[in-house]
């Protein structure tokens, strides 16, 4: 399974490296968005629940761009096909996909995160940063499975931009307030403040439940 998964990610970051169809549009659509609140809230910055609030719907929004394209490739190209009819672990596509959708988020994370806090937090935002480097591991862990999840199940419909939002905005809003409640103490007026261990474990429970969940039904979904 190792091997396969190798082999999916290795042809994924290719064509991602070739075509540059997910990651800049996220990057783009959050820097947009970030722009947008700049301008609209007509404040010098902002910080505790409100900034909290803006960077985790940003980041949500931004996901869902990554998961309408996460399976298009075997959708367009027969690869589900190709996939189903090679001797591997049918869950190899799950965890290779996963995985790829992490590595896209916690890479726009990178150019996110110091773009908000150059358009809308106060001088000195970087005491959050390790403590909210630990908050967005754990959401985008629950966002990869989940939209993993939620891809594989829309990609196989019409509607599959329609579908997508539809399902994966209900499903996520766990993560996006476990995320918004724990950064928020982070951005607080007075400095950065600790973790809330009650978020954390949250968002890990989301994570391991969700994550055993997609595992078992994932071969259904391929075979439908």
């Amino acid at each position: 399974m190792r091997r396969a998964v190798g082999a999916l990610l290795r042809k994924d970051l290719r064509l991602e490296l070739r075509t540059r169809e997910s990651v800049p549009a996220m990057v783009l659509f959050s820097l947009g968005t970030f722009v947008l609140f700049h301008f609209a809230l007509h404040r010098d910055d902002v910080d505790g629940d409100l900034a909290a609030g803006i960077l985790w719907v940003t980041l949500l929004f931004a996901a869902v761009l990554g998961i309408n394209r996460l399976f298009v490739a075997e959708r367009e190209e027969g690869g589900f096909d190709g996939f189903l009819l090679a001797p591997v672990d049918r869950t190899a596509l799950f965890v290779a996909k996963a995985a790829l959708l992490f590595g896209f988020l916690a890479l726009v994370e990178v150019a996110v995160v110091a773009a908000f806090s150059i358009l809308l937090l106060g001088p000195s935002p970087w005491g959050a940063l390790p403590g909210l480097a630990v908050v967005l591991a754990l959401a985008d862990a629950g966002l990869a499975v989940v939209g993993t999840l939620v891809g594989a199940l829309a990609v196989q419909t019409r509607a599959r931009d329609l579908l997508v939002p539809l399902l994966a905005i209900p499903l996520s809003l766990p993560l996006v307030i476990a995320g918004s409640r724990a950064t928020s103490p982070l951005l607080a007026p007075a400095g950065a403040e600790a973790l809330e261990a009650r978020w954390l474990l949250i968002l890990g429970l989301y994570d391991l439940v969700f994550g055993l969940l997609a595992y078992a039904i994932f071969d259904f979904l391929l075979e439908e």
